[in-house]
C-alpha cells in the first residue's frame, strides 16, 4: 500500500472530489485500511458487488454507517440495520407503499408539485438557488404527502432532516444541533402516530399501525424508527440527484445539449447516478474471517463498500471520469445490490425524471450555475446551496 494515500471519509476536503483518491484506492489499495477511524474499504466494482449480495457475511447489524455504528442502531433506523428475516419482514410491509403500480401512480401529483415550485422560481426573474428555492422541496412535499405529515408542518420537517444530517469535520460526530434536530424529528412522528391511532387515513402511517408481521403489530417506537428513516432519505437522495444533475450539466455543456433533447432525460438521470452519485458509500460488520486481494479481514471489523468508487471503475465503465449520456450505465450500482438495494429507488428515479422533463419544458439550454456550497457527509454526496440562473423559453 502506498505510504501517500490517505482516506477520512470525514476529511471536508475529501468531499470535495473524492474521486482521484478513490482511483489510487482501487488500483493499489483495493482493500484499504485506516487505522484511526477503524475500518477497510472495498473499492473495485466486483468486490462491492459481490459483498453488497452476501447479507451473511456482511451485516447490516450496526446500521449502514460508521458515524453512527451500534449494535443497537436498528431501534433509529429500522430495517436498513437489519439483516434477513427481519429485514425482509419490515421491507415487505414498507414495499406496499413503493410497489411499481404504487409509484406510477404517484406520477400526476408530483409533476403538479414540480410546477408548482417552478412557476415560484421563475418568478424570481431568472435566479434562484436551484437546492433551497426549488429541488428540495418536491420529494420533501411527496414523502411527506405519503406518510401523512400535514402541508403546514412540511418546510419544518424539511429543516429538521437537513439539520439531522450534519456532521462534524474530522471525526463524523453528530453535534447538539443535528441531535436536537433528530429528537425533533422522533417526537413529531411519535405526535402523528398517535393522531393516526386515534383518527386513521390513508396514509403511510395509519397503514403501519394496522400492519402486523408474524401476527404482531408494530409498536409505537417500530413505526416512528421507520418514519425516521423514510423522512430523512426521501428527502434528501432526491434533492442531491437532481441538484448533482443540474450541477454536471452545466460543467459539460456538449452532454447539457444532449439532456435537452427528446427522449434523453433517462440518460442524464442514469449517467448522474453513475458518475456523481448522492449515496456513496454504506458501511457494512463483518462477520467472520475474509480474504481481499491477499489481505485477511477479521470477524468484527467495519467495511465500506464505496459505490461511487465502483461507478468509476475502468474495468466495468470506460473512461469512467468522462460524463458521458451515450455510455451504457447498466451496471452502476447507485442505489447498492442484494436485499438491501434501495426501496426507494423507483420513486427516486421517477421523481428526478420528471422534476428534469419539467425543467427542460420551461427553460433555455444554456443556463448558468454559480459557486456552489456543499452538504458535508461521509456518504450523501451533494449541494445545500446551488446558484442558478436560467432565462424562460
Amino acid at each position: 500500500m502506498s505510504n501517500v494515500l490517505t482516506y477520512d471519509p470525514y476529511d471536508y476536503a475529501m468531499h470535495e472530489n473524492p474521486y482521484p483518491t478513490y482511483a489510487l484506492m482501487r488500483e493499489t489499495a483495493p482493500i484499504f485500511r485506516n487505522e484511526e477511524v477503524d475500518f477497510w474499504a472495498l473499492t473495485r466494482h466486483a468486490d462491492v458487488y459481490a459483498a453488497g449480495r452476501d447479507h451473511t457475511t456482511y451485516s447490516n447489524s450496526h446500521g449502514v454507517s460508521l458515524e453512527l455504528w451500534s449494535k443497537d442502531i436498528a431501534k433509529r433506523q429500522s430495517f436498513i440495520a437489519m439483516d434477513p428475516p427481519d429485514h425482509t419482514h419490515f421491507r415487505a410491509l414498507i414495499s406496499r407503499a413503493f410497489t411499481p403500480r404504487r409509484v406510477t401512480e404517484l406520477e400526476p401529483r408530483i409533476r403538479q408539485i414540480t410546477r408548482h415550485y417552478l412557476h415560484t422560481a421563475l418568478d424570481t426573474g431568472g435566479d434562484f438557488d436551484f437546492i433551497a428555492d426549488f429541488a428540495q422541496n418536491i420529494p420533501a412535499d411527496v414523502i411527506s404527502e405519503l406518510v401523512g405529515v400535514p402541508a403546514a408542518d412540511r418546510r419544518q420537517i424539511l429543516h429538521w432532516s437537513n439539520e439531522s444530517l450534519h456532521r462534524e469535520e474530522g471525526s463524523g460526530a453528530i453535534n447538539a444541533s443535528s441531535a436536537n434536530a433528530t429528537r425533533k424529528l422522533q417526537g413529531y412522528y411519535q405526535q402523528l402516530i398517535a393522531d393516526r391511532r386515534t383518527h386513521p387515513g390513508d396514509d403511510m402511517v395509519s397503514a403501519l399501525i394496522a400492519a402486523e408481521i408474524d401476527g404482531e403489530r408494530l409498536s409505537d417506537a417500530d413505526i416512528g424508527a421507520v418514519l425516521l428513516l423514510l423522512g430523512v432519505a426521501g428527502n434528501e437522495s432526491t434533492t442531491k440527484i437532481l441538484g448533482n444533475a443540474w450541477y454536471q450539466a452545466a460543467r459539460h455543456p456538449a452532454q447539457r445539449n444532449i439532456a435537452f433533447r427528446p427522449g434523453r432525460i433517462g440518460d442524464w438521470v442514469e449517467e448522474t447516478l453513475r458518475y456523481d452519485s448522492s449515496g456513496q458509500m454504506i458501511a457494512r460488520l463483518v462477520t467472520r474471517d475474509v480474504e481481499w486481494h491477499d489481505t485477511v479481514v477479521p470477524a468484527g471489523s467495519r467495511l465500506l463498500l464505496i459505490f461511487a468508487a465502483a461507478n468509476h471503475d475502468p474495468r466495468v465503465f470506460p473512461e469512467p471520469d468522462a460524463f458521458d449520456l451515450d455510455r451504457d450505465t447498466s451496471k452502476a450500482i447507485a442505489f447498492g445490490t442484494g436485499p438491501h438495494f434501495c426501496l426507494g429507488a423507483a420513486l427516486a428515479r421517477l421523481e428526478t425524471r420528471i422534476v428534469l422533463e419539467e425543467l427542460v419544458a420551461a427553460v433555455q439550454e444554456d443556463y448558468d450555475v454559480g459557486t456552489p456550497t456543499r452538504m458535508h457527509h461521509p456518504s450523501i454526496r451533494g449541494f445545500r446551496s446551488l446558484p442558478t440562473t436560467i432565462k424562460p423559453r
